[in-house]
């Protein structure tokens, strides 16, 4: 499992689920965390983000001053400042909401992704299961901009498990 936390309370959540899971379950698995040294200060964490946390992305911020326009941000590991940082100057110099995501792992949300639209391959008959993915964003307005501090490759892998318009960096 692979992750890219930007705050400590992130971390924390992902290293707590993390010595679970390979200590007192004994599972047979490996966790990659992508930290950084920069110094900044780290937010409380958000209510009922710890699902969201281990999932792959959670809700960070919304920026609502009721524009006319309203977009997505999805951003992960330092790129995330940057995203809550445009946010702000779209609110308050263009007029132009948006809801902020932190994506602590664009890779754990593609592996859902992926077997989500396997089982309702395979489960034709059933009533068809929303990805992770489709549960956070299709009730969300504009279209999707998502960067992380990788290639563009890293946060364009979920590009295919949405429905708007989706531009990555």
């Amino acid at each position: 499992k692979s992750y890219d936390p930007t705050f400590a309370y992130e971390l924390a959540v992902i290293l707590r689920e993390g010595l679970a899971r390979m200590h007192d379950k004994q599972e047979n698995i490996f966790y990659y965390i992508t930290v950084m040294n920069e110094n900044y200060k780290h937010p409380s964490i958000s209510i009922d983000s710890e699902e969201g946390i281990l999932k792959g992305m959670y809700l960070f911020k919304e920026f609502n001053n009721n524009g006319k326009i309203k977009i997505q941000l999805l951003g992960c590991g330092t790129i995330l400042r940057e995203m809550i940082a445009a946010a702000e100057v779209l609110s308050k110099e263009y007029n132009i909401d948006s809801d902020v995501w932190s994506v602590t792992s664009f890779n754990e949300l593609r592996k859902e992704a992926i077997e989500t639209e396997r089982y309702n391959l395979l489960n034709p008959d059933k009533k068809p299961k929303k990805t992770y993915i489709e549960e956070c964003l299709s009730s969300t307005e504009g279209p999707i901009i998502a960067a992380s501090d990788y290639m563009r490759l890293n946060s364009d892998q979920i590009r295919p498990f949405t429905s708007k318009a989706f531009y990555s960096f």
